[in-house]
């Protein structure tokens, strides 16, 4: 009870409401660029995956069963093993292995296989008969993937989207405990090391409302554009 007061007080503020502003900030580079890179890597990727899957409009079995190995690798290996392996890559890549760059890279890596899983789950679901309509009609496979794979799976992309934002965000969060910066190298440093029970509670407070509010609006976007719903 007197750590939930303390946070209620000026001092707490005063002594703490910078550092918690810059790990917000912090937090918010982390994930942003990291889920824009990701998805630049994982939704390509996914893409293949449905069109090179067997009943796909290219299937090819070899190449489909090699990245689909691939990814499920870089799916399993837990984050915080995989962001220490990588070290000497990252820092090759963005000169450093800590702090905000340092921790962009491992979150990349980590996120990219998650998404294209995410994104083969959402284009499976568009209707089979629409894709060979398309196709009847003469209809490329880039014109098939632009104008009716992402289109009729917006709605389900835009939920996975959700998911994998929530995600790589609770992975910038574990990045912290090895000196990456954001709200979890604050929980860490200060409310783990330090014993500040009430930055602890701040930081998780903070990190739920996060989550909440991204799934809220994500939510709503998608239900939104679902023409289903209409």
């Amino acid at each position: 009870m007197a750590d939930l007061m303390e946070v209620f007080s000026a001092a707490f503020w005063e002594q703490y409401g910078n550092l918690l502003w810059e790990g917000i900030l912090d937090t918010f580079v982390m994930v942003g660029i990291s889920t824009f890179f990701a998805y630049l890597i994982g939704l390509p990727l996914g893409v293949l995956l449905i069109l090179t899957g067997e009943h796909g409009i290219a299937p090819h079995k070899l190449f489909h069963r090699v990245l689909g190995w691939v990814i499920n690798v870089g799916r399993s290996l837990p984050f915080i093993i995989l962001m220490i392996s990588i070290t000497g890559f990252t820092r090759l890549l963005v000169g450093t292995y800590i702090g905000v760059k340092g921790a962009i890279v491992p979150l990349v890596v980590s996120a990219a296989p998650f998404i294209a899983r995410m994104v083969e789950t959402s284009l499976s679901e568009v209707d089979a008969g629409v894709i060979e309509a398309a196709q009847s009609m003469g209809a490329s496979t880039f014109q098939i993937v632009w104008k009716v794979y992402l289109p009729e799976s917006m709605p389900s992309l835009v939920l996975g989207g959700s998911i994998s934002i929530i995600t790589i965000l609770a992975y910038a969060a574990i990045a912290g405990s090895v000196g990456a910066g954001g709200l979890g190298d604050l929980a860490i440093r200060y409310g783990y090391n330090r014993k500040v029970k009430s930055m602890m509670l701040v930081t998780v407070v903070l990190l739920i409302a996060l989550v909440q509010i991204i799934q809220t609006v994500f939510s709503r976007v998608s239900a939104k554009i679902d023409r289903r719903l209409k």
